[in-house]
């Protein structure tokens, strides 16, 4: 598990050094990239590590617009065993990569997309979630501090069920969705920005929601300060499983 989680930690580093070193004047205008990290370890009567980053990275052309989003969650907790003793576990393990190209139509922001996503997660209730989608998007709102961007369309999944964790007994799960986004943008003030981003893939064997609310406080012309909560959540699990993920994060964002 360590193994993999160092492997995302460099991967997401050095897509951001890589972009950062390879930007010309004219690949500025073109890409928009943005890494937050954020990070916690306690020791003492206490001992706890936790990790979360994410890049972010948006390409505008001149008729498309392309998204690329990475990210990684880790914990790990020591633990109390039968015997007494205290054991380091790992308690969270969750990376997600989703890349989206749309064509821009007459009306910039009238598109035409395509999109697809993974997640693997060792302690969600499903261990594995793969979607494929496309559809239509636009610009329900749009004023100089206030946008809401929408999408809509069919798609596929395919998920790993976690039906017996202890035993690792996994049921396969495919079949067609709909899948359906909204894109909250709010400029409060000149250094402080609200987000909320939502997204549902609903199918006959499962419903996924995918919830992120954030707030944002520039620390610098480059750096942010970014409050969130996310919540994810499957109509469909194991009796054991916990339908409902939450994670309250603190991440420290910075813009190329």
């Amino acid at each position: 598990m360590k193994m993999y989680t160092t492997a995302a930690i460099g991967a997401l580093l050095a897509v951001a050094a890589g972009t950062s070193s390879a930007q010309t004047e004219e690949q500025d205008k073109t890409w928009l990239v943005s890494a937050e990290l954020g990070a916690i370890k306690t020791t003492g009567n206490t001992e706890a590590t936790s990790f979360n980053g994410k890049i972010d990275a948006t390409q505008s052309l001149e008729r498309w617009r392309n998204q690329y989003i990475a990210s990684v969650l880790y914990k790990q907790d020591e633990l109390e065993q039968i015997d007494g003793t205290k054991e380091s576990e790992t308690t969270a393990e969750k990376y997600f990569i989703s890349a989206k190209s749309a064509y821009l139509m007459a009306d910039e922001f009238s598109n035409i997309f395509v999109f697809g996503s993974h997640t693997h997660d060792e302690f969600g209730a499903y261990r594995k979630y793969t979607t494929a989608a496309a559809g239509y998007g636009a610009r329900l709102i749009n004023r100089d501090t206030l946008t809401l961007d929408a999408e809509v369309g069919p798609g596929y999944f395919w998920g790993d069920k976690v039906i017996d964790e202890a035993n690792d007994i996994i049921a396969k799960e495919e079949g067609f969705m709909v899948r359906a986004a909204g894109d909250l943008a709010w400029v409060i003030t000149e250094n402080a920005t609200f987000s909320q981003k939502l997204g549902v893939e609903a199918a006959e064997d499962n419903t996924r929601y995918v919830s992120d609310t954030s707030l944002s406080t520039k620390i610098s012309d480059r750096m942010q300060m970014k409050v969130g909560y996310t919540i994810n959540h499957d109509t469909d699990v194991a009796d054991d499983k916990e339908g409902t993920d939450t994670t309250t994060y603190i991440n420290l964002v910075y813009n190329f």
